[in-house]
C-alpha cells in the first residue's frame, strides 16, 4: 500500500497532473482568431465517445464505434517551441492553444472524401499523412494540442491526422488507459485501413508513451488479418518514449510478418515516468528507457537516444526546443522516418559502427542499414 501510494504521488510530481486541465474552449473562445494565428486544421479520428461539452466533444468514455471529424488549432501568438501553454477554462489566443473550428464528419466515406479534397490541394511531395497517437493521461484537447504543436514545431509538411483514444485524462486511472490503449487497436487499425484507401503517397505513424501500446497492436492486428496491402502503404514508424513491456513488445514483433521501415524508436534512460511505469507493472524496463539498444537494432529498428538531451523526460521529443532544433533542421526527421539516409553522416558525427551522434543524440542505425553502409 505504501509503496502505491509513493508511487502516484511521484507519478503526481513527474507529469504534472494535478495541475489545470486543458480545454478545447469552442463557444467560449474570444472571436479574434485572426490570420495572425497560426492555424493548424487536424483530422481526427476517435474512439472516445461524442460529448455533448464544447469544452471537450469528446469524453474519456469508449466508443464502439470510429468517430471522424475536422479540428482547427490555433497556435497562440506567444507561443514558444516545445511548449503547449493551455487554459482549463477560457483560452485566449494570445497565450494559449485553443480550437477555433470543429467540424463532425458522419462517417468513414465522409473522412475519406474530406482526407483526399485536402491532399488535391497539396503539392505531390505533402500528400503523406501523419497520425499521430498521443500518450497516457491525454484529455481529448490535451492530446490534440500536443499533435498541432508538433506539426507546426517541426513544420511537418504531412497532411495531419490525429487519432485519439478513451484516456481517462486522471494520473490515477493508469491501469484504465492501458485497457482503453489495448481496446482502441481495431480503431486505429481501421484508421490506417481508411488511410489506405485514400490518394496518400505514404502513411508516417508516430506514438507516443502508451500510444505506442495502440501503434503496436494495430500493426499486429493489420497482420494477423492479412492485411499486407494496408501494412505496405506505411512509409514509417516512429514511437516515442514506449511504454511498452519488452517481452510484450518482442510478441508483438514476431505478429508483424511485414514491420514497416523505417520504424524508429526514440529512448531515454532518464525518463522517470518510464520507470514509475515500469514499478506500477512489476516488470523490467519499459522498451522506452533504452535499455537493449543493441536488441532493437538487430530487429531493424533504430534507436534515437535523447538521454543527453534537455533533461532526457518523458515528452523530450515534443518539449526540447533543441531536439526541435536539430530534427527540424533541413526536415531531418523526415528523413529518419523515410529511410533517406544518403547525406546522414553530413549532418551526424560517426561514433562507432552503425552509431552516429550529433550534439548530446545519439542515432543507432538498425542492422539492414549498418550492413548495407559497411558494404560501401
Amino acid at each position: 500500500m505504501k509503496l502505491t501510494l509513493a508511487i502516484i504521488l511521484a507519478l503526481q510530481m513527474l507529469i504534472g497532473c494535478a495541475g489545470p486541465r486543458a480545454v478545447l474552449g469552442l463557444g467560449a473562445t474570444p472571436t479574434i482568431h485572426t490570420q495572425s494565428n497560426p492555424v493548424v486544421t487536424l483530422m481526427v479520428a476517435t474512439v472516445r465517445s461524442r460529448s455533448d461539452d464544447s469544452n471537450l466533444v469528446y469524453s474519456r468514455d469508449r466508443s464502439d464505434d470510429v468517430n471522424f471529424s475536422t479540428v482547427d488549432v490555433a497556435i497562440p501568438l506567444t507561443h514558444q517551441s516545445g511548449r503547449v501553454a493551455i487554459s482549463s477554462s477560457k483560452p485566449d489566443p494570445r497565450r494559449h492553444f485553443s480550437a477555433a473550428n470543429y467540424s463532425k464528419l458522419a462517417n468513414r466515406q465522409a473522412m475519406i472524401s474530406e482526407i483526399n479534397s485536402r491532399l488535391s490541394r497539396r503539392p505531390p511531395s505533402q500528400r503523406e499523412l501523419f497520425i499521430f497517437v498521443h500518450g497516457y493521461n491525454n484529455n481529448f484537447a490535451e492530446g490534440l494540442f500536443r499533435n498541432a504543436q508538433i506539426v507546426h514545431d517541426y513544420d511537418i509538411g504531412s497532411l495531419p491526422i490525429h487519432f485519439s483514444w478513451a484516456s481517462a485524462g486522471n494520473f490515477t486511472r493508469y491501469l484504465y488507459d492501458r485497457d482503453s490503449a489495448f481496446i482502441a487497436r481495431n480503431g486505429l487499425a481501421e484508421t490506417l485501413d481508411l488511410a489506405s484507401r485514400t490518394k496518400t503517397t505514404g502513411i508516417i505513424i508516430v506514438g507516443h508513451s502508451m500510444g505506442a501500446v495502440v501503434v503496436m497492436e494495430a500493426l499486429r492486428t493489420l497482420s494477423i488479418s492479412k492485411r499486407n496491402d494496408v501494412l505496405k502503404r506505411i512509409t514509417g514508424v516512429l514511437l516515442a518514449a514506449p511504454d511498452l513491456d519488452p517481452d510484450l513488445f518482442r510478441s508483438q514483433l514476431s505478429d508483424i510478418t511485414q514491420l514497416p521501415k523505417p520504424f524508429t524508436i526514440i529512448v531515454s534512460r532518464r525518463d522517470r515516468a518510464l520507470d514509475i511505469s515500469r514499478r506500477l507493472t512489476g516488470g523490467d524496463a519499459r522498451v522506452g528507457s533504452g535499455a537493449d539498444i543493441a536488441l532493437l537494432q538487430n530487429k531493424n529498428i533504430q534507436v534515437l537516444d535523447t538521454s543527453q538531451v534537455d533533461g532526457g523526460g518523458h515528452t523530450i521529443f515534443a518539449s526540447s526546443s533543441t531536439l526541435i532544433k536539430i530534427l527540424g533542421s533541413g526536415h531531418l526527421l523526415h528523413r529518419l522516418i523515410t529511410d533517406e539516409y544518403a547525406g546522414l553522416d553530413d549532418t551526424f558525427v560517426t561514433a562507432g559502427h552503425g552509431v552516429f551522434e550529433q550534439a548530446s543524440l545519439a542515432l543507432h542505425l538498425p542492422a539492414r542499414v549498418v550492413d548495407r553502409l559497411s558494404s560501401r
